[in-house]
């Protein structure tokens, strides 16, 4: 059986994960290719306007590869940490795509619950079932895909960059490298280098949630308003660039509680589209840079008191 899985949305981070474990219990995987122009036309051909640009484009690669599957995965993501929920869109994705698309086939659209191990397995149960009705095969292939994901590791750290900037955002802003234009790639021909979330451990970005009017619902915007105010407020960057989808809700309230936490620290928020040009995101990237650039040779020529 040919199993599609697009790649959008997490799966940046859980791909090993969803991989492994369709191919060990015998499934043949199809992966839409890296997003293109074509899969983004898809998107916004079949995808509701109002829908935030990764789920546009999430839409864009089911299209590509819906013909060429006998069943195709949309994942359900509830939550990923105990009593933290992510976007409401995830929760309604099926629902979405297969009111848009037609001709859809068979689908795997089993909630997933990854905020631990036991709710986890039960979804690998559940769309197992739809491959093959040996528990113990499923048993195996979850646990052998548990402990490659568990050795793969994502994010990125540039190191030997004298100046370095925070990058922050929902992980496929991050990684989706045709939306955000190489982003990463930009900065280190600039001579800035990078650090992502991943790098920062959960105490270290419950340092500042914890002071906190509430805690927060939502898991994006706690990993992503902890990791910035710590690397901002213990100067372990320069400055931070938060990638932001035009219109989404969660990061329209998580950069402003930034903001109000780091004060006049450099902060560049880049949001993104499908009108979204490349020549307006180099512009602001530079400018940035630039004043990032200045910045430090103000303080260096600061003169220290011994």
């Amino acid at each position: 059986m040919k199993i599609g899985i697009p790649k959008g949305l997490l799966y940046y981070k859980y791909h090993v994960f969803l991989e492994t474990y369709f191919k060990e219990i015998g499934a043949e995987i199809v992966v839409s290719p890296d997003t293109n122009k074509e899969i983004l036309d898809l998107g916004v051909k079949y995808c509701v306007d109002e829908a935030c640009l990764p789920i546009k484009i999430f839409h864009g690669h089911v299209a590509k590869i819906k013909d060429e599957v006998d069943i195709i995965l949309i994942p359900r993501v509830m939550q990923l940490k105990e009593k933290e929920y992510i976007c409401p869109k995830f929760c309604g994705l099926p629902e979405m795509v297969f009111n848009s698309i037609p001709n859809m086939p068979k689908a795997i659209t089993n909630p997933i619950y990854a905020n631990n191990n036991t709710k986890l397995y039960k979804w690998a149960i559940d769309a197992g079932k739809y491959i093959t009705d040996d528990i113990n095969l499923i048993f195996n292939s979850f646990n052998r895909a548990l402990i490659k994901q568990s050795a793969h590791k994502t994010g990125i750290r540039n190191e030997n960059f004298e100046i370095n900037i925070a990058l922050s955002g929902h992980p496929y802003n991050i990684y989706e490298n045709f939306t955000n234009m190489n982003i990463v790639e930009k900065l280190n021909k600039s001579g800035v280098g990078v650090i992502t979330e991943e790098y920062l451990s959960d105490d270290l970005k419950n340092i500042n949630v914890k002071k906190l009017y509430k805690k927060p619902f939502w898991t994006f915007l706690r990993e992503n308003y902890g990791f910035t105010t710590y690397e901002a407020l213990e100067k372990k960057v320069d400055g931070i660039i938060y990638l932001s989808s035009f219109a989404c809700g969660i990061d329209s309230v998580v950069t402003e509680l930034i903001k109000d936490e780091i004060g006049d620290f450099p902060f560049l928020i880049l949001k993104i589209d499908e009108q979204t040009g490349e020549a307006g995101l180099d512009t602001r990237i530079e400018a940035f840079v630039d004043m990032l650039e200045r910045r430090q040779e103000n303080e260096s020529d600061i003169p220290s008191h011994g």
